[in-house]
């Protein structure tokens, strides 16, 4: 939107009102009101020639600097003669030539004028605010109130100032205020702020948060005035159980409105009368102004910039004096009617809003007194009713509207401030004056006002005002002789004094007269330095006047307890275990419903003694004494292994706040182990079972233990233990040691795998046959496949791109053959002759080891191979246990160690899919590069090495890493350049890596992906958010030994082998 200067703005205003008014009465209108004509007059000295030329106007600019008023500004601009002379010369018509001359201009001087309208600009030249006068011709205004304020003296007006201004601010207002404007009763409370932000100018944060906390706790601690919903997102203001008395519209204005005869009224209003009345329009707001108010507005930052004059001798109607109405369109009267009777319900809205208070009513009849303080007998919401009242209201007034209120009410009715407090809530002070206003005794919106006879409730006496305002202090004790238990263990109770009550006569009331008494310092208990000891000559001190308030903590030590303090040093000494909880929950019976308690402890505790306490507590059967534990829960449920019972918490490494679980049967002595244990190799989704056995049992008795509680049988079993990722490591070959001699611990988690473990120094070792089947033999089979292909895309929702291939991507055969024992001691080329002699080799005819690879196998895929047929077999480091495969070649091999196997496979021209790979054997002694790697199979392709592109593919992530040329960073410790090596991250090329190849000639495509890549992706992909939907936490529920163990949803952590380049 583009701003103009106000005169800029008056004629583009003046120009379009004549272009509307075209064709009708008022066609001539602005021309009428706002015409006029300058005349110049130019005199010739030497002719007398008179030359005249006529000007018209709408305004007239006139320069004010250096300028006494308006009159010497504008006969400078127009009276005053202008000389044409020297240098300046008129050039005269009648004389043909240049001579001196006057000029004079002559404005229409038959009419006086009057001031009617000032527009008044605010700030400096490049910018500012405007707001206009405009005098009341038409005696429209409502005087009286400014003559009503004209005889207010100064110091009234400043009063009236400061309230009106702490009025507006109060957060409160404003946000009822903000709640009645909108529409809808429920708005968002981020809503809200956002609306006190456009209203204020300034956030909730910046201007309340430091005096009354974060909007929503405001909004709540001001309950009923404002209704939060369930998740405190939205809020509305409460219409419901209030009663609503004396609004500003029903109340008689003679109780709260300015006084004034109407005499008074009169006498001022004819002493004003020769004085002109003005508005002052600022954008929404108008508001009356004295006229010699405007004579102030010629200078400085905020002054006169346009004025407007208006024909002295024109008059007004008769009938238009104090007729707003009078020749208004009937269109235009009933729109300005409906918009006043709009304003009028804001209106009064915004005084019921600004004057209203809410009290809360307390009645005496539904309280008692004890503890010292008053409490209620019924709930909270039946205690208490809720009265909204205007603020402008007496005293009295609502003492006649609480007796209404309580029609049973007999006797004497006394209103008292009150305040709830931590120990309940207490009367402060009566309120008098009935003819008192509400906010002038101090009453504020949410005052609590307890209504009683003023002497006793229930008949107790009730002791009021400051002095005896109750505090909650929290008393730490120590507990009588501790019933032999190991560790201190502290008795906390809450107690209400009245704050003028001193420390010996709570001793006293404590039955401790002698005892010594320590403060808290610094709000942590923990902590023996935090306890400072009170003086002798400060127990006869108020619990004020040392500074203890609700919530503050103090000790108080016996006489046999003293020996703890060091009374010279002020401060305890031998307190030194923390005082905290342990949570104790009921496992010993899963059908009953599940308890679970806190009990007090130290790091010192013995666990014997808080099992009891916990049995104690529950409530359970006393037969629990003598045949239950306690076990450590972790984070995920689980129930870890028992703690021993003569451990104290810090022996057992708790920590405090720990949660337990009380559980059937006895926990392990210090010479019996507790161990999980797992049956078969499926780790993952298998039971942990519990077992406890001595330290001193042998490995082949703790299987047989085992095998027994899990009900199998058979020899063909052994033991491995599992490791940190959880998977099975190194099998427990010592069959005669015992546990303790293999460092097995309580907690550990055996694996009872199947297979016999072969002789000591021996492998057993598991032989897979292993072949690649390059290419389909049949077409029926290729064209079945290839269905299976597509049918599989349509399920996941993929789309085959061309048509469906004829090859597809070589897979891997495995057949399990047998297994094979033989010494660690063997060379590879003996493990070859062994696997020869197998019942499956009888198919095949290999003359030769040389004509057999041996590859190890993890997760039932190749991953090692093993070169050197002269190489022993424990160099390899297979463990006692490995599975192999062998593959079977057609010509003899002997790799050598810089020898790199990899299968290449060439794409299929337009296809989605590649021919069946073959091996390339790589000398990599001198080079392994990417150029070197390009060269080699572009030879043996026989094409240009710029017309292929080449890939590793990654087959448990189903992608293709482009090879390209790459430069790695330089050591500038060594300087010397590394060369690009595959070996290296990302590529980290190694035996058995499938290599993709691209012919630029015949394709260009460059993307290596198949469609049963896109089939694996989205597979994994599903698979992924199948898993994530399906975990739920586990819960475990489980009593002493059980076998009953929910499956495990935990991820396998695994370990990391990573490749890094050279830093630089």
């Amino acid at each position: 939107m583009r701003q103009h200067d106000v005169q800029e703005l008056n004629r583009i205003l003046f120009s379009a009102l004549e272009t509307s008014l075209v064709g009708t009465s008022g066609h001539n209108l602005i021309n009428q009101l706002y015409h006029g004509t300058v005349v110049n007059h130019i005199v010739c000295k030497e002719c007398k020639n008179v030359s005249e030329r006529q000007e018209d106007f709408l305004d007239l600019t006139v320069a004010v600097k250096d300028v006494s008023g308006l009159e010497e500004a504008l006969w400078n601009m127009y009276v005053e003669e202008e000389h044409f002379e020297k240098d300046n010369l008129y050039r005269c018509g009648a004389c043909n030539k240049l001579v001196e001359a006057t000029k004079t201009e002559v404005d229409d001087f038959k009419y006086m004028y009057e001031l009617f309208s000032v527009i008044i600009h605010k700030g400096g030249c490049y910018g500012g605010h405007y707001h206009v006068y405009i005098r009341d011709i038409d005696e429209l205004g409502n005087w009286q109130v400014l003559e009503e304020e004209s005889n207010m003296n100064d110091e009234d007006k400043d009063l009236k100032d400061i309230e009106n201004a702490k009025e507006k601010e109060n957060p409160l207002r404003i946000l009822r205020n903000i709640l009645l404007e909108e529409e809808s009763k429920e708005i968002a409370v981020d809503r809200l702020a956002q609306k006190l932000l456009e209203k204020k100018s300034v956030s909730w944060n910046k201007k309340y948060r430091k005096q009354h906390g974060p909007i929503r706790k405001f909004l709540q601690s001001h309950y009923p005035t404002f209704v939060l919903s369930s998740d405190e997102s939205k809020v509305k203001l409460n219409d419901h159980h209030k009663l609503h008395f004396g609004s500003a519209s029903q109340s008689n204005p003679q109780n709260h409105e300015v006084k004034m005869s109407s005499e008074k009224a009169t006498t001022g209003l004819q002493e004003y009368s020769s004085e002109s009345h003005w508005f002052d329009l600022n954008d929404s707001k108008v508001h009356p102004i004295r006229e010699q108010e405007i004579e102030k507005q010629f200078q400085g930052n905020e002054s006169a910039y346009m004025l407007f004059y208006r024909q002295s001798q024109m008059t007004r109607p008769s009938e238009a004096r104090g007729n707003p109405r009078y020749r208004v369109p009937i269109h235009l009267l009933n729109e300005m009617d409906a918009a006043n009777i709009k304003l009028q319900k804001k209106r009064e809205e915004y005084d019921l809003a600004n004057n209203n208070i809410d009290l809360h009513l307390h009645i005496f009849s539904h309280y008692k007194f004890y503890n010292g303080a008053l409490h209620p007998v019924v709930s909270q919401k039946e205690s208490v009713l809720d009265l909204t009242i205007d603020k402008r209201k007496t005293l009295g007034e609502l003492q006649q509207l609480v007796f209404q209120l309580l029609e049973f009410w007999e006797g004497n009715l006394v209103l008292s401030l009150a305040k709830p407090l931590p120990a309940g809530l207490h009367i402060y002070q009566t309120l008098e004056g009935d003819n008192s206003t509400l906010s002038g005794i101090g009453l504020s919106d949410g005052a609590n006002i307890f209504v009683w006879n003023g002497k006793e409730v229930d008949g107790v006496e009730v002791l009021t005002g400051i002095d005896h305002e109750p505090v909650l202090i929290n008393i730490l004790r120590l507990a009588g002789h501790n019933e032999g238990r190991v560790g201190q263990q502290f008795m906390e109770s809450q107690h209400v004094f009245p704050c003028s009550s001193n420390l010996r006569a709570i001793c006293d009331a404590l039955m401790s007269p002698k005892g010594i008494v320590l403060k808290n310092h610094s709000g942590s208990e923990k902590d023996s330095e935090n306890w400072k000891v009170i003086p002798e000559e400060d127990m006869k001190q108020t619990l004020r006047n040392i500074g203890l308030k609700n919530g503050s903590s103090i000790l108080v030590l016996d006489s046999h307890d003293q020996s703890m303090v060091n009374v010279a040093g002020g401060n305890l000494t031998a307190f030194t275990h923390d005082i905290s909880w342990l949570q104790v929950k009921n496992f010993c019976r899963l059908e009953a419903e599940e308890i679970q308690v806190k009990i007090t402890a130290t790091i010192e505790t013995v666990m014997a003694d808080i099992r009891i306490k916990a049995i104690e507590e529950m409530q359970l059967d006393k037969e629990l004494v003598n045949n239950s534990c306690l076990r450590p829960i972790s984070r995920n449920g689980k129930l870890l292994c028992p703690v021993p019972e003569d451990y104290t918490v810090k022996e057992a490494e708790l920590k405090m706040g720990s949660l337990l679980g009380l559980c059937s049967g006895k926990a392990p002595t210090a010479t019996e182990l507790f161990l999980y244990y797992i049956v078969g190799h499926e780790l993952q989704s298998s039971p942990e079972m519990e077992i406890v056995v001595e330290e001193t049992t042998a490995v082949r008795e703790c299987l047989n233990l085992m095998l027994r509680k899990s009900g199998l049988a058979g020899g063909n079993w052994h033991l491995r233990k599992i490791d940190w990722c959880y998977e099975a490591g190194d099998a427990l070959s010592e069959e005669d040691a015992t546990l303790k001699e293999l460092n097995i611990c309580s907690g550990d988690i055996l694996n009872v795998a199947e297979g016999k473990l072969p002789p000591k120094g021996f492998l057993k070792v598991s032989v897979w046959w292993y072949k690649a089947f390059c290419q389909l033999r049949h077409k029926r089979n290729r064209q079945d496949q290839g269905n299976s292909v597509c049918k599989k895309m349509e399920a996941l929702g993929l789309s085959a791109s061309g048509d469906t291939p004829t090859f597809l991507q070589s897979e891997v055969d495995l057949c399990y053959v047998g297994d094979i024992e033989i010494s660690g001691d063997a060379f590879l080329e003996d493990l070859k002759m062994q696997v020869m002699t197998l019942p499956f080799s009888e198919e095949f005819s290999i003359p030769l080891p040389e004509f057999l690879r041996v590859w190890t196998l993890e997760n039932k895929c190749p991953c090692r191979l093993l070169r050197n047929n002269k190489q022993q077999l424990h160099k390899f480091k297979l463990g006692n246990r490995v599975e192999i495969c062998v593959e079977p070649l057609h010509k003899e091999e002997n790799l050598g160690p810089k020898d790199l196997l990899l299968r290449v496979q060439m794409g299929i021209p337009r296809e989605r899919d590649y021919y069946h790979p073959v091996d390339l054997v790589w000398d990599i002694s001198k080079e392994c590069t990417a150029c070197a790697l390009r060269q080699i199979i572009a030879s043996y392709y026989s094409l240009p090495v710029e017309q292929i592109e080449i890939a590793k593919y990654s087959p448990e992530k189903f992608e293709w890493i482009p090879i390209c040329s790459w430069t790695q960073q330089v050591s500038k410790r060594k300087k010397k350049k590394k060369g690009d090596s595959l070996l290296l991250s990302p590529y980290s090329l190694k035996d058995g890596d499938i290599i993709g190849v691209k012919n630029l000639l015949l394709d260009d495509s460059k993307d290596f992906s198949t469609m049963k890549d896109d089939i694996g992706k989205q597979m994994q992909k599903q698979f992924a958010m199948e898993k994530t939907s399906s975990q739920k936490p586990d819960c475990v529920q489980n009593d002493h030994y059980s076998e009953k163990k929910t499956a495990k949803n935990r991820k396998p952590e695994a370990a990391l082998s990573i490749s890094v380049g050279v830093f630089s």
